[in-house]
């Protein structure tokens, strides 16, 4: 597990989450299982947890514990299985409000950026995929190829936050029409004349970024999933997310706050803010500089903390 993946802020965040050790929880991002194993260690004998991952790899590192469900599939649908949870454990809550805590650590796993094949990293020479599913149809080479430039600017630019944007799509597109970009090799060469200098990797890393998010649909799965934790938790049940760049921190802030990810308020007829959370932590919980040097990838990490109203 620990090559696989290195869990971060794990006491913190499981501490946050358990509210009562006989309860249901769900790991909506298994990867790994760190955090999974943690949770179940906190746990007594009638605690249940559910995980999700829809990354075929993570099956190999499921517990043997009869408390725990692997559910392959997106953690956007948690809601759904939340309601089949209740049906199966005849809970009789129909309305799937039976879970005590859901967490969700929202980086990429170790082990993704650093086996080759997958094309996480532009560190080596590998075909552009970036699936997190590898069963899906869409690869980075497909939106690098196939997508329109304006398209490709706005993706580096909405989730790359690259101010260059345009000049990347244009350099994109220009490569593209000499020949197809299937690598990340080519992809570095074709962005080459963009990339500041001393700063490459730190540049590529934001290019890589935005391609893997519009890949794997990132955000609009972020937002399906918080609704669905919304829906799925009891009242008092808590709510622990890690994010790891503002685009996913500022929609989990916001959700927070308004239960939506825009941030737009809203309220009943008698004025009453309609959000179904209140933050446990107003400022995000970051990892301590002892874990930042033996996890460089923590270093961007940040952790709030929910409950249920």
């Amino acid at each position: 597990m620990s090559e696989y993946h290195n869990p971060v802020l794990l006491e913190k965040s499981v501490r946050a989450l358990i509210t009562d050790p006989s309860g249901v929880y769900v790991d909506a991002t298994f990867g790994g299982g760190g955090h999974s194993r943690h949770i179940l260690e906190s746990l007594g004998p009638d605690g249940r947890l559910l995980a999700f991952d829809r990354d075929a790899d993570a099956s190999a590192n499921i517990p043997e514990d009869k408390r725990f469900t692997l559910i392959h599939n997106n953690f956007r649908f948690v809601h759904n299985y939340v309601l089949l949870d209740a049906w199966q454990q005849a809970t009789r809550d129909f309305r799937g409000h039976s879970v005590d805590g859901i967490l969700a650590d929202l980086g990429v796993s170790s082990h993704q950026f650093d086996t080759a094949e997958r094309g996480f990293s532009f560190r080596f020479d590998a075909p552009l995929d970036m699936r997190m599913n590898v069963e899906s149809p869409l690869t980075a080479a497909s939106v690098v190829n196939e997508y329109p430039q304006e398209d490709l600017r706005r993706i580096f630019a909405l989730y790359g936050e690259l101010a260059e944007a345009d000049r990347l799509a244009r350099l994109v597109a220009a490569a593209r029409e000499k020949e197809a970009i299937e690598t990340t090799t080519a992809l570095n060469a074709a962005l080459a004349p963009a990339l500041p200098p001393f700063a490459e990797h730190k540049y590529l890393a934001k290019v890589y970024q935005a391609l893997r998010i519009e890949v794997n649909a990132e955000m609009r799965s972020l937002e399906k999933f918080l609704d669905g934790a919304a829906a799925s938790l009891k009242k008092g049940g808590r709510l622990v997310v890690i994010t790891y760049h503002s685009l996913e921190d500022r929609m989990v802030k916001n959700f927070i706050k308004t239960g939506n990810v825009a941030g737009e308020n809203e309220k009943d007829l008698y004025g009453n803010n309609l959000a179904p959370f209140v933050a446990v932590n107003r400022k995000p919980i970051l990892p301590e500089e002892e874990e930042i040097a033996a996890n460089t990838r923590a270093r961007s990490a940040k952790l709030r903390i929910a409950e249920k109203v």
